[in-house]
């Protein structure tokens, strides 16, 4: 597993597997959010197994999915809602956490300061400075 935390509650990853939910239920996560839609390309775990496992390790499990480049307001919506009211921490995957991060960035601007923001993006090896500059275009 590739984990990149974000803040002290919001870690992201790229694509996890079944056996990985007793390592993430073991490092203290209480939460899992996918943000990948099912079948995005051949091969991927399916969010129904990886739902089942994590809840069998006692993990809250959670499905916003987001069409690469295609984030809507009603996604976002629900992304903050998981967010607000999800057990910490939380771990959030997609194909390679680029999307959660983003949603993440998204979710905090107007809240968290953007150079902030920025910061703990690029910490983690993302960068959002460009969504940041459209925002702040607007």
């Amino acid at each position: 597993m590739d984990l990149r935390q974000i803040t002290d509650d919001y870690t992201v990853s790229p694509q996890i597997d079944v056996e990985h939910m007793r390592e993430i239920a073991g490092a203290g996560f209480r939460s899992v959010m996918c943000n990948r839609p099912d079948g995005e390309e051949p091969g991927q775990t399916g969010y129904a197994l990886i739902a089942e496992a994590a809840e069998a390790e006692g993990l809250e499990v959670r499905t916003v999915p987001i069409v690469s480049g295609m984030i809507t307001p009603e996604a976002l919506d629900e992304f903050r809602a998981a967010l607000d009211t999800m057990p910490k921490p939380m771990l959030a995957y997609c194909r390679s956490g680029t999307r959660c991060t983003m949603l993440w960035a998204l979710s905090q601007h107007g809240t968290m300061d953007d150079t902030e923001i920025e910061r703990r993006a690029a910490a983690a090896g993302y960068d959002v400075s460009g969504l940041l500059r459209q925002l702040n275009a607007q």
